[in-house]
Parts: C-alpha cells; structure tokens; sequence
C-alpha cells in the first residue's frame, strides 16, 4: 500500500511539480490545498502519511496550519517547502511540530529523500 500526501501551497504549478515528483516515487497523492485552512479541513477529512506545507498562503500561513493540524493529530507528519530567504520561519515551523523542510527552488531528489526522512 502506498503512503499518502497531501500537498499544501498556494501556488497551483507548485502543487502540481510536488505531486508528479512524489508519484513518480510511489507516493499516493490523497488531495492537495491552496491555503492554511483548506489544509487542516483537508487532513481532517483524508488524513494522509505525510503533509508537505508552504509557509507563505492566504488567509492562514503554513506555520498557522502546522500548529492547527497538531492540535488534531499530535502524530501528524508534515514537511515545510519553503523558499530561501524563510530560515527564521523554517526555525518556527519546526518547533511548531513540522519534521524537516525543503528549500525552493529544489531537487526532486530532494523532495523524495525528505519525505522518505519524515515517513521514516
């Protein structure tokens, strides 16, 4: 059975390149979300493996919805994609309860090593 991810960022090709390196990789992609909120409703109603979180979305940021969706699974897995000039907030995510991050722009190798990290 294969682990699934849903891939939060507000940013559509973003989603989209996350999503083909991941399946590529065997992943299952449950959903995907476009801001902070859409995030927490969607790992409550598909509860996936893994979480990979953009830190800057409408309405409510990644770090918002990091702490959100810990509040519903203290279990949850959730990897921070970033972009560079972000590593104060990379910090807070993490303590917030995230895993790892990846920075933008990034290899997808990258991306399948951390998500195979955070699944451990």
């Amino acid at each position: 059975m294969s682990r699934t991810v849903l891939i939060v960022d507000d940013a559509i090709f973003m989603r989209t390149m996350i999503a083909d390196i991941l399946e590529h990789a065997g992943f299952e992609i449950a959903g995907e979300a476009s801001s902070g909120v859409e995030a927490v409703e969607k790992y409550k109603q598909f509860k996936p493996d893994l979480v990979t979180m953009d830190i800057v979305m409408p309405d409510m940021g990644g770090i918002d919805a990091v702490r959100e969706i810990m509040k519903v699974d203290p279990n949850a897995r959730i990897l921070m994609v970033s972009a560079m000039g972000q590593q104060a907030l990379v910090v807070e995510a993490i303590q917030a309860g995230a895993r790892d991050f990846v920075v933008k722009p990034f290899q997808p190798s990258r991306v399948v090593e951390a998500v195979q990290r955070v699944l451990g």
